[in-house]
């Protein structure tokens, strides 16, 4: 996030896409929800009709896949109807007339269509959000999990900087990550092309950086595998070691005949959990580590916040913290490392080897923590980035980015889109909340949800048996009639094994950052 939640509080105007906060998100969602019952102005972009959209002024039922049209028709509304804030674009921004030329070429009239909305509609948002200043972006996987998910974002950027949004407070884009310390694994470098603080692997000065402060020789000098390389290098042999570390891919991962080949396939394979998964089935070796909770150490968060983790209980038997798993094997591969304790790591290796954490250290975060970057000790920290459009790299940089369809779209065997996502009683894959049996009780199965309309027409009632079936396999599930899913839809979630959406899912991901295209695909449905 550029900015952060407690801004959330003092916002004029949220501008939600491709986030269904108040399942995915709730904690930062009652933030919101508190705000617009205060009077902030709320548009929600989002096929379905959520329950955040129910609160919002505007709902804008854009088609699945659709967002950089849709983008792009509002910031031609914006430039064609001088409605964009010029003074900012002219003195903090560069590319503007490339931009121009590309929403150009999206016109009200072709974005509506693309999205699947009204002209009157498109033009109505892009002039409310000229008209409320500043306004805070978020978006979430629903932006992300696209083949098109980096221009998606692109998008976003472009939209904010247009507005003369990012800068300020109360206005900036904000991606809500979508695990707990998704973000601070990635700024401890768990990426194959940075070391920690997002120092380029390819960086010939930062290489030597990390040589000598690891007491090491000729790191490597390219970007390493992203997953879906890894995956495939399971089968043709490339990829002989795979150790996998707190994530339960025969469940998350797209296509789950082809993850469980690739696991199958593997000439050794590791886990690091703290239960068994349905990874851990195919593991040689199964290392178990310590949770959360029987942790001392650190998460960062969405608004890039370090907050301290303390032990609240030992853990049972072997388990041990990972750090502990992690320097205990490297001491059997020859390497001593020093550091014993996380604090130790933190303060005597992180905080000196990443820039913007230099002033993070373990006696400074024992309060409500401090937000990166931080570059040295009597900073207090960074609320705002990018702070009165002065960026980082000098000034903000205009992406023009073309629509996409996605990679499989609705025909007439598999007449339906099917867009996956959370909901709000379980977690993930349900490593924690599979074992708690209040959880269970609430809600204890898959459901597809599905219009009315499709219901009515293929005579299927709500808690029938239905079976979805795509190119890659089906699932038997029951059906759950809502008003929330628009006709043509199949909506599902990922949390329970037999009728995980992942049996279904496409195996195609975004070019620049792989991620997987989980948001769509097409999809039979039939009464079972």
């Amino acid at each position: 996030m550029t900015n952060s939640f407690a801004d959330f509080a003092k916002a004029k105007m949220f501008f939600v896409i491709g986030s269904n906060m108040t399942e995915a998100h709730p904690v930062a969602a009652t933030f919101l929800k508190n705000a617009v019952r205060n009077g902030a102005y709320l548009i929600v972009s989002d096929p379905r009709y959520t329950k955040l959209a129910e609160m919002a002024d505007i709902h804008v039922p854009i088609n699945v896949g659709s967002d950089i049209a849709y983008m792009n028709g509002l910031m031609h509304v914006l430039i064609t109807e001088n409605l964009y804030a010029r003074s900012y674009v002219e003195s903090c921004c560069t590319g503007f007339e490339e931009l121009k030329a590309k929403v150009m070429e999206y016109p009200p009239e072709r974005a509506a269509q693309i999205a699947g909305i009204s002209v009157e509609l498109l033009q109505r948002v892009a002039r409310q959000l000229a008209a409320i200043s500043p306004a805070m972006l978020i978006y979430t996987l629903g932006i992300t999990e696209h083949t098109c998910g980096v221009n998606n974002v692109l998008s976003t950027a472009n939209l904010q900087m247009l507005l003369g949004n990012v800068g300020f407070e109360c206005g900036g884009v904000n991606p809500l990550r979508g695990q707990n310390n998704v973000q601070g694994a990635c700024d401890m470098g768990a990426l194959p092309n940075v070391f920690p603080g997002y120092q380029r692997v390819i960086d010939e000065a930062a290489r030597a950086k990390f040589e000598a402060a690891w007491g090491v020789e000729k790191l490597p000098d390219k970007n390493g595998l992203m997953m879906p390389q890894m995956m495939d290098g399971l089968v043709d042999g490339k990829v002989k070691l795979f150790y996998v570390f707190g994530e339960n891919l025969a469940n998350s991962e797209p296509d789950i005949h082809h993850v469980e080949h690739c696991l199958e396939s593997a000439e050794f394979l590791v886990c690091q959990d703290i239960f068994p998964t349905e990874t851990t089935r195919f593991a040689d070796v199964i290392f178990p580590a310590a949770a959360w909770s029987e942790n001392d150490g650190t998460f960062t968060n969405s608004e890039r916040r370090v907050n301290r983790v303390r032990t609240a209980s030992q853990p049972p038997g072997q388990a041990k913290p990972n750090w502990w798993i992690f320097k205990e094997l490297a001491k059997r591969l020859g390497q001593d490392w020093g550091s014993n304790s996380a604090q130790e790591i933190w303060d005597n290796e992180i905080s000196h080897l990443a820039p913007a954490l230099v002033g993070v250290k373990y006696s400074r975060i024992e309060g409500d923590g401090l937000q990166w970057p931080v570059p040295n000790c009597d900073h207090p920290g960074t609320c705002t980035l990018h702070k009165d459009g002065c960026f980082t790299c000098g000034q903000g940089r205009f992406t023009p980015v073309d629509w996409t369809p996605p990679a499989e779209v609705p025909d007439q065997e598999y007449p339906f889109v099917l867009s996956t996502g959370r909901r709000l009683t379980h977690y993930h894959t349900r490593t924690q909340t599979g074992r708690c049996l209040g959880l269970d009780e609430i809600m204890g199965e898959e459901t597809a949800d599905i219009s009315p309309p499709d219901a009515m027409r293929l005579k299927i009632k709500h808690g029938d048996q239905v079976k979805v079936r795509s190119r890659r396999g089906e699932v038997k599930v029951r059906a759950k009639v809502t008003p929330e899913v628009p006709p043509g839809m199949v909506w599902m979630a990922f949390h329970f094994r037999e009728g995980c959406a992942n049996w279904l899912t496409n195996p195609v991901y975004d070019p620049v950052s792989q991620t997987a295209e989980y948001k769509a695909c097409a999809v039979h449905l039939e009464k079972a």
